[in-house]
């Protein structure tokens, strides 16, 4: 019974027991158990702890990234076009086929370039037979002309000397034929006082045909000494002569050397015909060359010629687009430009494939984009109106991740660069 007293009433029960623990020191404490406000701070410290934690975590992360959907895939687009007219008579490609660089791509009909070759090789041939000769011709001609020169002067020289010695035979016949006069006149002389004598028998017959003889001697040395005269004029007369043939040879000489001077032009003119040939030559075979369109760089072909077409220089005929040297062009808000740097590595989502590419920021540009105006935006009351603007941001794909060349022209992707 006193059990049962003690189960219905729990509180006597209790400050019994309290008043036994108290009194009896060596029985065991009681557990004290916290409260529930205790529970409460301490999870109310937690939450506030992880949401700070949380915060920074999350300011750290979003401010160290800048991102925008207003990006696209861009890439140098290779336009082919002919260099020559002609008719089309191969085409190597299809639409959207890869090529490597240097593949042919079109055929021009290459027979009318062909016969412009031959041509040419046989007028640079005749030009270079000419330049030939005539460069031969020149070092003749001024042999020639020097040999001319030394021989006519040594003409003039000698007939100079001739007229001069022909002169002297000249006087020297002038004094003989004194000389022999005079001893005609004395001979004669002889003859006539011997005649006179011969009558007188002062003197024999024989003294007398003597002088007869001296006297027709003397009169024959008077002949032949004019006759030498004669002969000496006209030596000297052939002496001029001469001179003056050998004068108008040695004029003829001297402008020797101005033939010369012609003949190193015609050479010259010669040389430079034959490098116009030459040049010509090399036209025709870069033309024959250009028969033959091949791709400037590997990438994805679009076309538009097709076999039978007749082209004209610079007409376009294929595009090729080289998908292995894509880029991204992102359009950043001026605002998110602040801590952008040149080198920070960025990651490209595409859509199309659900893939990140990895690349990093190669230029910024140095103007807005498309919304750039020269003049100030201005509401309808004509105030300021600050627009933030977009800056294009060149983004290089890093190699190897475009191997599969998922990343077309014209996509759009997101852009999101690390600035940390």
């Amino acid at each position: 019974m006193p059990d049962q007293a003690t189960a219905k009433n729990p509180e006597t029960a209790s400050s019994s027991t309290r008043n036994t623990a108290v009194e009896s020191p060596s029985t065991t404490p009681p557990v004290v158990y916290p409260s529930r406000r205790s529970h409460k701070r301490w999870i109310i410290v937690a939450a506030a702890v992880l949401v700070l934690v949380s915060s920074i975590f999350l300011w750290h992360y979003f401010t160290g990234f800048e991102s925008t959907d207003d990006a696209q895939v861009d890439v140098h687009l290779y336009p082919v076009s002919a260099r020559i007219s002609g008719y089309v008579q191969a085409v190597h490609v299809g639409d959207n086929e890869y090529v490597q660089q240097g593949d042919t791509l079109v055929e021009i009909d290459p027979k009318d370039y062909q016969v412009a070759v031959a041509r040419a090789q046989a007028n640079l041939q005749t030009a270079d037979a000419s330049a030939r000769a005539l460069n031969i011709d020149v070092p003749i001609s001024s042999v020639d002309t020097a040999s001319q020169l030394k021989f006519t002067s040594s003409d003039i020289e000698n007939a100079k000397a001739g007229i001069a010695a022909g002169e002297k035979q000249v006087a020297a016949a002038q004094a003989r034929i004194l000389e022999a006069e005079a001893n005609d006149v004395k001979a004669k002389d002889d003859v006539e006082r011997y005649h006179l004598l011969l009558v007188k028998e002062e003197v024999p017959k024989q003294t007398y045909d003597y002088a007869i003889a001296a006297a027709q001697t003397d009169n024959a040395a008077v002949i032949a000494a004019k006759a030498e005269e004669a002969a000496a004029e006209q030596n000297v007369e052939a002496a001029r002569s001469r001179l003056i043939e050998a004068i108008a040879r040695n004029e003829s000489a001297q402008a020797g050397p101005k033939r010369v001077a012609s003949t190193q032009a015609r050479a010259l003119s010669a040389v430079a015909e034959e490098r116009q040939r030459q040049a010509e030559l090399d036209q025709a075979e870069l033309n024959l060359g250009y028969t033959k369109i091949l791709a400037p760089v590997s990438g994805e072909v679009t076309k538009k010629v097709v076999v039978g077409l007749n082209v004209d220089p610079g007409e376009q005929l294929l595009t090729v687009v080289p998908l292995d040297e894509v880029w991204i062009t992102a359009n950043f808000k001026e605002t998110q430009l602040k801590h952008m740097r040149l080198g920070q590595k960025a990651e490209i989502e595409l859509d199309s494939n659900g893939r990140t590419y990895h690349g990093h920021v190669d230029s910024i540009a140095g103007a807005t984009g498309p919304i750039f105006s020269l003049l100030p935006p201005e509401n309808a009351t004509g105030n300021y109106v600050k627009i933030v603007q977009r800056v294009p941001v060149k983004i290089v794909i890093e190699l190897g991740e475009n191997r599969d060349r998922q990343l077309r022209p014209g996509m759009n992707v997101v852009a999101k660069v690390y600035l940390r």
